[in-house]
């Protein structure tokens, strides 16, 4: 792969991976190796968090259409190679999380996926990208259920910096499905909602107990697209920016000294 040509996306925009489309590949023991490989770079490389994510729901039986996505993976890190999470020194501790979903995107059993990050201040603490256990039966259940995985890590966060003596602020959660949003502040349950009672319940009592604060944010802010869909390369790389996936060479002595003063 060192002499293949770099990408400028880990997955082509639009692509819908499934089960059964193609040969099996020769040697499923490499796949999983490579993929397994892949696992531990999204640790500090969010960017590839989702298309890692969805070639790794294929290790029971990779086929020949999943391989070649893999190997765009690698085209794309190949292209990338000094990238890297920038961590800058930041005044401003408070805590901001993005979720999202991308509702029954999975063509074999069309369950979704989730995918949130949190910020602390300015830098990227937290992020995640995995399909739903179940199947969601609207757009706004699977939106809730990725507010309700926000919540859940953001409280988390909050114990462990109130441990460190950190000053507490009240965390936002944004989230561009406004039902999903208006539903957090409705203490009535309704029968389209009973499905998902436990998430329901959950961040409602958060919400009521001031631990945290649910935003509606316009869909093209979203930054938690990137962990949820494969985009097309110039909305991919702003969104990019946003996780702070960059390297040295993009900044500016200025901005270095500036983001550290």
């Amino acid at each position: 792969m060192s002499d293949s040509t770099p990408q400028p996306t880990p997955m082509l925009a639009n692509l819908k991976l499934t089960e059964n489309e193609t040969t099996s590949v020769p040697d499923p023991s490499f796949y999983r190796s490579i993929v397994g490989a892949l696992q531990y770079l999204t640790i500090t490389r969010p960017d590839v968090s989702f298309a890692v994510n969805k070639v790794c729901q294929y290790m029971h039986c990779p086929q020949e259409h999943h391989w070649k996505a893999v190997k765009r993976i690698l085209r794309y890190l190949q292209g990338t190679i000094h990238h890297g999470l920038l961590i800058q020194k930041n005044k401003q501790l408070n805590l901001a999380g993005f979720c999202d979903s991308d509702w029954g995107n999975d063509k074999d059993d069309r369950k979704s996926t989730s995918g949130y990050c949190v910020y602390l201040g300015s830098n990227l603490i937290s992020w995640s990208s995995r399909k739903q256990k179940f199947v969601s039966r609207s757009t706004t259940e699977a939106e809730y259920r990725s507010i309700a995985d926000v919540a859940a890590d953001i409280i988390w966060i909050q114990s462990l910096l109130s441990e460190l003596r950190v000053p507490k602020s009240l965390p936002r959660i944004y989230c561009d499905n406004l039902s999903a949003v208006l539903i957090t502040a409705n203490s009535v349950l309704h029968s389209k909602t009973k499905h998902f009672e436990l998430d329901l319940h959950f961040v409602r009592d958060k919400v009521k107990q001031n631990e945290v604060r649910v935003i509606h944010l316009p869909a093209e802010y979203q930054v938690a697209d990137t962990l949820t869909k494969p985009l097309a390369k110039q909305h991919f790389h702003h969104f990019r920016n946003k996780l702070m996936v960059t390297t040295l060479d993009t900044m500016s002595l200025r901005e270095d000294v500036k983001g550290n003063g």
